[in-house]
């Protein structure tokens, strides 16, 4: 990881990218942390979902955007995407030269760290949860822990839509998360980053006995830790300002963004040459 660093700029910015407005999750946790760093955020809006395609599709939109991204020589690339980082970053990490780190590593940890009885829920999307990934990550480190999963892929498309609190996405937490209370899980592991959009009405039928972790604040501490790590921190003093790319949509993602960032953005650009 060292040499990967060794031309790279502290002063350079992270590139964030996902499928859609998920990643601001991660983001807002970045920015909380780090406000001193810069952002190139990345939402494929063109191409979302991600959860629902193979694993070859997603790695090819992936690579898509590492590439993009690399353009703008960042100093680290967040797969702040359940999916991609599930399906697609060993292939990224082999191919591209530059430091990348995703979503479940980091949750999964958490997850283990956080859990009593070792009983752990884990939600995702079908094609986080059909890898295995978090099932995995869990495994190695604990291999006792007892892992529940479950694919909730219709969170995603109530997030995109904004029915972050509604009776409609209660009854629907209600339907997906009912068997984690009779398995009695006390950690559930929101395993896509637009869950933690969802984090109260989660959270209100779970009940305050079962832990929630979500990959998208475990992402932002690796993240801080690693760049601290390696000496890779910016140094400037005031607020960074940062910058926002999507494939489709930049109105419906400036108005999403901004009241899940909690900022303005004030610009986000179209980006018509991203693959196929």
């Amino acid at each position: 990881m060292q040499d990967i660093y060794a031309n790279l700029s502290p002063e350079a910015a992270i590139g964030i990218f996902d499928s859609g407005i998920g990643g601001i999750t991660v983001m807002k946790e970045l920015v909380k942390r780090m406000p001193q760093e810069r952002i190139i955020y990345f939402a494929d809006s063109a191409r979302f979902p991600y959860g629902n395609k193979s694993p070859r599709t997603v790695t090819k939109f992936a690579a898509d955007i590492v590439q993009f991204l690399l353009r703008y020589e960042v100093k680290l690339i967040i797969a702040a995407c359940n999916s991609a980082s599930a399906m697609a970053l060993p292939t990224l990490r082999q191919q591209f030269q530059a430091p990348i780190v995703g979503v479940i590593e980091p949750g999964a940890r958490s997850a283990v760290e956080k859990s009593v009885s070792r009983n752990i829920g884990v939600i995702g999307t079908d094609g986080t949860v059909q890898s295995n990934a978090y099932y995995d990550a869990i495994k190695r480190l604990d291999p006792s822990a007892r892992v529940h999963q479950r694919a909730c892929p219709l969170f995603v498309s109530l997030v995109e839509e904004g029915w972050i609190d509604t009776e409609a996405t209660r009854l629907i937490a209600r339907e997906y998360l009912q068997p984690f209370k009779e398995l009695d899980v006390d950690v559930l592991l929101l395993g896509c980053t637009h869950y933690p959009l969802l984090r109260r009405v989660i959270g209100e039928f779970m009940g305050q006995e079962v832990a929630l972790v979500d990959s998208a604040t475990s992402c932002a501490i690796e993240a801080d830790r690693l760049l601290a790590d390696h000496n890779m921190k910016a140094q400037r003093k005031d607020r960074a300002e940062h910058s926002y790319f999507v494939t489709d949509t930049p109105d419906r993602f400036r108005r999403l963004g901004e009241k899940f960032l909690g900022a303005d953005i004030s610009k986000v650009d179209l980006v018509n040459d991203l693959g196929d």
